[in-house]
């Protein structure tokens, strides 16, 4: 990801598709997108990455060392007017990047407990459900359960 792409990526993070399923649910302005985008860049151990498919930006990916260096978060979105499928196609290339070229250990999510989508996408790339920290996430309004998968390089299918 490049400030190139700042704009689209936060038109994709803003739209209410994208928007409710994420821990802060506000429109991001784009003086906050901006910010963020700056620290985030000079993070070593983050990885802002854009999914492109026949050349068009489809989709983003965010991929943080945070635990020691062979373990990773990560997050993910596509644009809402993305093609039907290209989700796995962003998994998968993400994992690729995860575990050939970054050489990790292991890769973790985290879903809110009403993202069905979410967890089932996690689960078809090979994730494993490793627990579900209860009403882990507030809202404004209800606590949400917030839950946690991982995957191990030796179970990602190259």
């Amino acid at each position: 990801m490049t400030m190139a792409d700042l704009e689209q990526v936060m038109a994709w993070r803003n739209h209410s598709e994208v928007r409710r399923f994420m821990y802060t649910t506000h429109e991001i302005s784009l003086d906050e997108h901006r910010h963020w985008f700056e620290r985030s860049s000079l993070d070593p151990s983050t990885y802002l990455r854009i999914y492109e498919k026949d050349g068009e930006a489809t989709g983003f990916v965010n991929i943080s060392k945070t635990r020691s260096p062979q373990i990773a978060d990560w997050g993910f979105y596509v644009s809402p007017d993305a093609p039907k499928n290209i989700g796995g196609l962003l998994g998968d290339e993400a994992l690729n990047f995860a575990f050939n070229e970054l050489k990790l250990h292991k890769l973790c999510g985290q879903v809110l407990g009403f993202n069905d989508r979410s967890i089932a996408f996690h689960k078809r790339l090979g994730f494993i459900e490793e627990g579900c920290l209860r009403e882990q996430h507030f809202d404004g309004t209800n606590y949400h359960d917030v839950v946690c998968f991982g995957i191990l390089a030796e179970e990602w299918r190259p």
